[in-house]
């Protein structure tokens, strides 16, 4: 796989400032493409939020923020209860004084066979994916609607396209889609946009989800990567960036694909 020269944006000198004076809250923000996002924007002026079950993980993106000059605060936070979700955005909104930018990107995975598949991990999918972003998009509207805010929704390709092995997975990134879309309809007018991006073969520990159960086709799977190549977190946390900066203010129910082409037929 060829080598990626992406450095840590927060030492970047030449990034914008599109998030001055805004307040994000950022799930899933221990690592991966949720810790990328956070140090991001960041980077960019944010107040950042960071939350994730993983306690260490997330207090040291918090850290990584304000070593480096920038406000951040975390959370150890279970996207499935409500109740903890409500206190999150809570907690947000007294520190900080607002909410404009809530970045669902907590999430997890998992590969069987479909006759293999339990109804206790098809639910854990169904509540971290779909649940756990319904549950503080609900506790943040409020707030998003006082601010014209903005809600980023992190799917997958496998929200747009199937993928053998991924039943569960699939269907409840498709169900965040739906999501997405149901509530741009519905808010887009109150001037609260809600998108969706895509990814698909990022290079973070959630790959590890995705072994092929044994004796799976190749064939099939194949089906679904139209390059070997993975994308680093950074290229992602880049594209949710734009999407939920003032520059995108007409972007709404959009679900935005950054794939290297996988999902184009």
């Amino acid at each position: 796989m060829p080598t990626r020269n992406i450095t840590n944006p927060f030492i970047e000198e030449s990034l914008g400032h599109r998030f001055t004076d805004k307040v994000v809250l950022v799930t899933g923000a221990a690592s991966g493409i949720g810790r990328a996002t956070a140090l991001r924007l960041a980077a960019e002026g944010a107040a950042v939020w960071c939350v994730d079950v993983n306690t260490e993980g997330v207090d040291s993106t918090a850290a990584t923020i304000e070593a480096a000059g920038g406000t951040a605060r975390s959370s150890t936070v279970d996207v499935t209860d409500p109740a903890a979700c409500a206190a999150a955005v809570a907690a947000v909104v007294e520190a900080f004084g607002g909410l404009d930018v809530l970045c669902n990107i907590a999430g997890i995975g998992g590969s069987a066979h479909t006759l293999e598949e339990t109804p206790g991990r098809f639910n854990a999918m169904f509540a971290v994916n779909a649940f756990g972003p319904f549950n503080l998009i609900q506790a943040a509207l409020p707030h998003l609607l006082e601010r014209g805010g903005n809600v980023l929704n992190l799917a997958s390709t496998a929200g747009i396209i199937g993928q053998a092995y991924c039943a569960a997975y699939c269907a409840s990134k498709h169900a965040l889609v739906g999501l997405t879309k149901a509530l741009a309809v519905e808010y887009g007018r109150q001037g609260v946009r809600f998108n969706a991006v895509c990814p698909g073969g990022v290079n973070t520990g959630l790959i590890g989800a995705f072994v092929p159960p044994e004796g799976a086709s190749m064939s099939l799977i194949s089906r679904s990567y139209l390059t070997r190549d993975m994308q680093e977190p950074e290229s992602v946390a880049a594209l949710i960036a734009h999407i939920a900066s003032d520059e995108a203010y007409y972007m709404n129910g959009a679900v935005v694909a950054v794939d290297g082409g996988t999902t184009t037929g």
